[in-house]
């Protein structure tokens, strides 16, 4: 007796997900956004793989607590160890010294794709995601960096997000870490627990300074689950754990309520107050001084681009300034709280990344976007419409042994709806038009796909019609208007006919002129165009 077929259970792998058309045309249509952007500011795109050299990405993820420092890796038939990136600065690096003597310094690229994290997934945290990164390489001065967060001003801008419901938030790590070696913790020795230390302050926003100050003592127990899971601490005495909680009194909601064109220098002035008299904290104010003065030089004042000694960035490589890109309105949480969005990108200057590979320091600024995370920011605020978009053309299969005369009407109707210009390049918006592949058999479930896909209309041609060399186009978003409002015949006859009978030489025109009357009832739907002063619509 046959064994019955082992059936395969189809599911996800944890922290991964699949997305559909509406999500994917919504993500190029932002990315698209953002790229325009980065080349006004003159960076280009640069590509580099998935995979790694294990080696070469390094170990700068936060998450010391993972077996596998927080990648994902595999070991080559070369017995050399690969890692997938976590993100997207690493790899850059990789290019920038392997390719040291080809590039033009300072060197401007940018590029987007996917990121991969060995980590526990969650509410909102995936293993896999995407980003889209700027970095200037070779750029030694602060103005570097004070363009990299003019440049995220203009980004937010640019998809809709209007002055007041975001801030660039920017820091230095030199600030940071003047403040460890005010504690105690300076030196090659500290390094572990410094790092510690800057691991705990980033998780503020999660775990509200009770739980920071855990984290700076001997350790924090989340008992969220059940599980009861401990992380240890980085033992600092009361003394130091009050020091350094300071700076967030200094850059934090302490100061909300201060004049926002006063809020930087309050903050400089306190910072410099509490820890001036530390040469390094000394050095990284004085940068953050310059950057302010740049930056509201060029109109971006302190509503746009923020001075706050509160922010840390959870990467190690960072060695300068380092910035977020904060949303400020509300938005109800998993637990139905109201919540301040947060976080949707940050980076900063990492002027030792390319020294592992060159053993000559290369100074490097860059900033990075979740992709995921501003798209759901873009829902939140309404910019992100997610409206059915137009399906393809269906040209319908009546007689199975004419397949090649339906395949010839389908590309007359394709060529001759998206023109090309003298060089072959699309002009204007792609129109979709496929020849119906399944079973043609019952007539009326060619229909129903059509209607499933959103087709604006369908081309039916039948023996009767071929011998004829006519042609019938049936209009089916008109015919589900007619459907739905118009109950008497005479109303019925009156109307834009919803199927006509046309010459086969006529076909193409007659398309048109039903895509221009439903383009027209869309137009008319909406209000009309408007008069152009709302923010710009990221829509699907």
């Amino acid at each position: 007796m046959a064994s019955k077929p082992i059936k395969v259970k189809a599911r996800q792998p944890r922290g991964f997900g699949d997305r559909g058309a509406g999500d994917l045309r919504a993500q190029d249509r932002m990315i698209a956004v953002i790229k325009g952007v980065y080349e006004r500011y003159g960076f280009e795109p640069v590509e580099t793989p998935m995979f790694e050299y294990t080696d070469a990405l390094g170990k700068f993820l936060p998450d010391s607590d993972r077996p596998n420092e927080g990648v994902f890796s595999l070991q080559d038939d070369d017995e050399q160890w690969l890692s997938l990136r976590y993100d997207l600065t690493a790899p850059l690096a990789r290019h920038v010294a392997e390719n040291f003597n080809d590039i033009a310094l300072p060197y401007r690229s940018y590029r987007a794709g996917y990121v991969f994290r060995n980590e526990k997934p969650g509410p909102g945290r995936f293993r896999q995601f995407m980003q889209f990164d700027a970095d200037s390489v070779g750029s030694p001065g602060v103005s570097a960096d004070a363009e990299m967060c003019m440049m995220m001003a203009d980004v937010m801008e640019a998809l809709g997000i209007a002055r007041g419901d975001y801030v660039i938030r920017v820091n230095n790590r030199k600030v940071l870490d003047g403040v460890l070696e005010a504690i105690g913790l300076g030196g090659a020795e500290n390094a572990e627990r410094r790092l510690t230390v800057l691991r705990a302050l980033d998780k503020l926003d999660k775990f509200g300074f009770s739980g920071v100050r855990e984290l700076l003592g001997k350790g924090r127990l989340d008992d969220s689950g059940g599980k009861g899971d401990f992380t240890k601490g980085a033992e600092l005495d009361a003394e130091s754990i009050e020091r350094v909680l300071r700076l967030f009194d200094i850059g934090g909601t302490s100061f909300d309520a201060v004049d926002a064109q006063g809020a930087g220098e309050v903050r400089l002035a306190k910072a410099s107050e509490a820890f001036g008299d530390n040469a390094r904290v000394a050095e990284g104010l004085d940068e953050l001084r310059q950057i302010a003065a740049m930056c509201q030089a060029a109109g971006y004042d302190d509503t746009r681009v923020l001075i706050d000694t509160s922010i840390v960035r959870g990467l190690e490589y960072y060695t300068g300034p380092v910035y977020e890109a904060e949303l400020l309105f509300d938005v109800t949480n998993e637990k139905g709280q109201k919540v301040q969005f947060g976080s949707v990108g940050g980076g900063g200057r990492y002027d030792g990344l390319i020294a592992r590979f060159r053993g000559e320091a290369i100074p490097a600024t860059g900033f990075s976007i979740g992709v995921s995370r501003l798209m759901t920011a873009l829902k939140n605020l309404g910019r992100l419409e997610e409206s059915e978009r137009t399906g393809p053309i269906v040209v319908t299969v009546m007689d199975r042994d004419r397949l090649a005369d339906y395949q010839r009407l389908t590309t007359i109707l394709r060529d001759g709806l998206n023109p090309r210009d003298a060089d072959g390049h699309p002009v204007g918006p792609v129109v979709p038009v496929e020849m119906f592949q399944g079973n043609p058999k019952q007539f009326g479930k060619q229909l129903q796909y059509a209607d499933r896909r959103n087709s604006p209309c369908v081309v039916i041609q039948g023996g009767d019609e071929k011998a004829a060399g006519m042609v019938q186009v049936k209009d089916l978003i008109e015919g589900k208007r007619l459907s739905a409002e118009i109950e008497d015949n005479a109303t019925w006859r009156a109307s834009r006919p919803a199927q006509v009978m046309v010459p086969e030489s006529d076909l193409l025109d007659s398309v048109k002129k039903i895509l221009a009357a439903q383009a027209a009832d869309r137009l008319a739907g909406e209000g009309g165009s408007g008069d152009g002063a709302s923010a710009p619509q990221v829509d699907a």
